[in-house]
């Protein structure tokens, strides 16, 4: 099976993740609440304060973009870009509700912004880098848009086996498709599980002082199986761009297993599937 080109492989995560737009609007206050701690350690080690001007790449709906925004304050400025127009429009929605007049949202590409030098004190990454075709060229996009000792931040998740939280979804799936593997380097959800392949692609971009985290947090915690599958089927949308390829009756058999198996992992009251990310940190 050819390869896809760096144009096929942005262009089948741009289809994505739009077609998944309306269901993270839908489930914002799951995924925040889910998200709260890495996008507060991100935040905390990105050094951002009152006046600070941060650049958040791969924003999506607005995170940690506007959660920084509060921390900058008036005097400060918050930049969030994305791939995705569509998901720009729910973290626009969402800061229009909020008092911030210090935060603005662009579709840009990442791998390709060109940002005056040294004009951040910051920049973050949160779950965006693995998705890239070429993550060494954002990074060295964003090592130049950073003031000299400016710091990134960044998150990517790491091994399948520690995050159940879509582990469950692959991992069924496999009882009913052969899911293909993917070149090494492809991106995808785990594309920088490997810590050495994570520090490398930083370290080339000429940061350092890398230091590299764990991070395990409830990702989704919901009532139970169907109501995990309800949240899930809205937001992993490169699972469920496989899913869609099943024939009807097939689909239906693969959702009644993934809520059994779900339901299967449920202690005490509430089900809560979880997450294990890198959280990365380095220096200009």
């Amino acid at each position: 099976m050819a390869t896809p080109d760096k144009y096929e492989l942005k262009e089948r995560e741009r289809s994505n993740w739009s077609s998944a737009a309306e269901g993270w609007r839908r489930r914002d206050e799951l995924l925040r609440k889910g998200a709260a701690p890495v996008t507060e350690r991100m935040l905390e080690l990105s050094g951002i304060s009152s006046g600070s001007r941060m650049l958040d790449i791969a924003s999506g709906t607005g995170e940690p973009a506007i959660s920084a925004a509060q921390i900058v304050g008036e005097s400060g400025k918050v930049i969030g870009i994305d791939l995705v127009d569509e998901m720009l429009a729910v973290a626009r929605e969402k800061t229009a509700k909020t008092n911030l007049n210090n935060i603005e949202f662009h579709c840009i590409d990442a791998e390709t912004l060109d940002y005056t030098t040294a004009s951040f004190d910051a920049v973050t990454i949160r779950w965006g880098l693995m998705f890239m075709p070429e993550p060494q060229a954002c990074l060295a996009a964003a090592y130049k848009a950073l003031k000299q000792n400016g710091r990134i931040s960044l998150a990517c998740w790491a091994a399948p086996d520690k995050n159940p939280f879509v582990g469950v979804l692959i991992k069924t799936l496999g009882n009913y498709m052969d899911i293909p593997t993917p070149p090494p380097g492809t991106p995808g959800i785990f594309a920088f599980a490997d810590a050495e392949r994570l520090q490398n692609v930083i370290r080339s971009a000429g940061f350092r002082n890398i230091i590299l985290e764990e991070m395990t947090i409830d990702v989704v915690e919901v009532n139970d199986g169907r109501a995990y599958w309800d949240a899930m089927s809205d937001l992993a949308a490169p699972v469920m761009a496989l899913v869609r390829q099943l024939d009807e009756s097939v689909r239906s058999n693969y959702i009644d297993e993934v809520i059994k198996v779900a339901d299967a992992l449920k202690q005490g009251e509430t089900l809560c599937m979880k997450g294990t990310t890198w959280i990365a940190s380095a220096d200009k």
